[in-house]
């Protein structure tokens, strides 16, 4: 899925030690320029967050994948990016297919609006 917009917020970078190695996750907020503008709070992990540089102001085409699991009884919803290009005049016919998807209500608003419960750290998983 791809998401058009500008980034509007840059979270705090985040890290830490697993089992498996260090990690880094960075975080950023962008905001949608359709009609009715949504916010998303999508996540970069490991050593994408240099190879994308995202900076704050910068108009950009997302590719992201979205996950929810479960944990004790709640869910939490993962907006991840794998792709990100700065929105250029080559992206015009993609833009006008994002943007009349972000005007409609998409079925998986809902679990995106727990951005501050998405960003807990201590789940085990």
């Amino acid at each position: 899925m791809e998401i058009t917009g500008k980034i509007i917020e840059i979270l705090e970078e985040k890290s830490g030690e697993s089992s498996k190695g260090g990690w880094r996750k960075q975080e950023y907020i962008l905001e949608t320029q359709a009609q009715y503008p949504k916010k998303i709070c999508f996540m970069v992990w490991g050593d994408k967050i240099d190879d994308f540089g995202i900076k704050e102001n910068q108009d950009v085409e997302v590719s992201i994948d979205i996950e929810s699991r479960e944990y004790n009884g709640r869910w939490y919803t993962d907006v991840k990016a794998w792709k990100v290009a700065q929105k250029g005049a080559g992206t015009a016919s993609s833009n006008s297919s994002t943007s009349s998807e972000s005007a409609a209500p998409p079925p998986t608003e809902e679990p995106l609006g727990l951005d501050a419960e998405s960003s807990v750290d201590d789940l085990p998983f």
